[in-house]
This record gives C-alpha cells, sequence and structure tokens, in this order.
C-alpha cells in the first residue's frame, strides 16, 4: 500500500454515525453480516476501533491499542448514542494530522506503519458501515475515497493469503464489472446480497 496517499475519513465516519443513529433500540438484538454479531455487537465493535485507531493515528499506544480483535466481546455503553459518534468524529481528526500517516504505531496489539493503520481504518468503516446498513435494511454508498482505499487494501490482503481465507474468511466470488462496494465486500468475505432474515 506504499502507493497510497492519506485519505480523509471524516467523510466515512460521519456515514457510519448517521447509520448507527438511525438503529432504533428494538434492532439492537437482530443479527448482522457478521455471524457472531448482533447489531449491538457491531456498534460495539465499532466504537472500539474508533478508538483505538483514533489513539494510533495519535501514536498515543497503550490498552486500547494493544487489545487484539476478538480479544473480548463487543461491550456497547450505555451512553452510545452520544459515544459513538463523538468518537468516530475524533477518528477522523486524528487522521487529518499528517503525522499520524507517518513513522510506526499500534493497532489490535499489532506494530505497523502508520500509513498502513489509517488504510486499515478505512477499510474498517466502509466494511462495518456495510455491515450495519444491511443488517438494517439501509442504503448504503460508501465515501468513494475511502472504498477505493479499502477495495485496494483487501485486494492486497486476499492475494498475500491466496484467497484462502485467513484474517478475512474465504473470498466470496463477485464479477467484475460488479459495482466497487460488492467487490469490496466479496474480498471481505462477505456475500454482497447478505440480507437480513425476515422475522
Amino acid at each position: 500500500m506504499t502507493d497510497t496517499t492519506a485519505v480523509d475519513l471524516g467523510p466515512q465516519a460521519r456515514l457510519v454515525a448517521r447509520l448507527a443513529g438511525d438503529v432504533p433500540d428494538a434492532a439492537l438484538g437482530d443479527r448482522t453480516p457478521c455471524p457472531e454479531y448482533t447489531v449491538r455487537d457491531l456498534l460495539g465493535h465499532i466504537s472500539g476501533l474508533a478508538v483505538a485507531f483514533r489513539d494510533a493515528a495519535r501514536k498515543d499506544l497503550g490498552p486500547t491499542t494493544d487489545k487484539a480483535p476478538g480479544a473480548t466481546a463487543p461491550s456497547l455503553s450505555a451512553d452510545w448514542r452520544e459515544e459513538l459518534p463523538r468518537v468516530l468524529t475524533e477518528l477522523a481528526e486524528a487522521w487529518r494530522e499528517p503525522a499520524a500517516w507517518t513513522g510506526m504505531t499500534r493497532a489490535g496489539g499489532v506494530d505497523l506503519p502508520g500509513e498502513i493503520a489509517g488504510v486499515v481504518a478505512a477499510d474498517e468503516l466502509v466494511v462495518h458501515g456495510w455491515d450495519l446498513a444491511r443488517a438494517t435494511g439501509r442504503e448504503y454508498a460508501p465515501d468513494p475515497a475511502a472504498l477505493r482505499v479499502s477495495h485496494a487494501f483487501l485486494l492486497q490482503a486476499a492475494e498475500d493469503e491466496g484467497r484462502g481465507g485467513g484474517i478475512f474468511g474465504a473470498v466470496v466470488p463477485v464479477p467484475d464489472d460488479a459495482p466497487l462496494v460488492d467487490r469490496a465486500v466479496g474480498l471481505s468475505g462477505r456475500d454482497p446480497h447478505w440480507a437480513a432474515p425476515l422475522a
């Protein structure tokens, strides 16, 4: 990803915040495209990753950047409707600093270049934004710049893993002429046609 320039995470972060803000309390127990996550779990995961990647951008390394993904079940705070948009805004602001994209940092317990951490943050927002939109029956049009970065990252990750699985799961084949968001979702191991089960 060395040819990737810094991307403004603000538009995608605001989109995810809007999607989260529209989630009714009654939907928190619903299923999502992540089999192990309910909507509540997914929102907790998004909140946690926003804090972790905010701190990774700031090079504020510690408990929030050391915890591996999946180490504990995502928890959603009681005041998540105020907290989640706030930490998403802080995430975007932190990655607007040029220094965030340079040097080394840590996220998910892994040391990595700042540039790569920023790309992973963009990917997390794009893919989990899709998860949230699909789980709640909303239309989804991710920020084009973040989507391009996400797709490039996922394509490289899939090639590195031999397209057989790994951290993102097995690639779901998607036609080459499909929308870019569908191709990115397929590379992340999700079925672009997933829909919430009928009640």
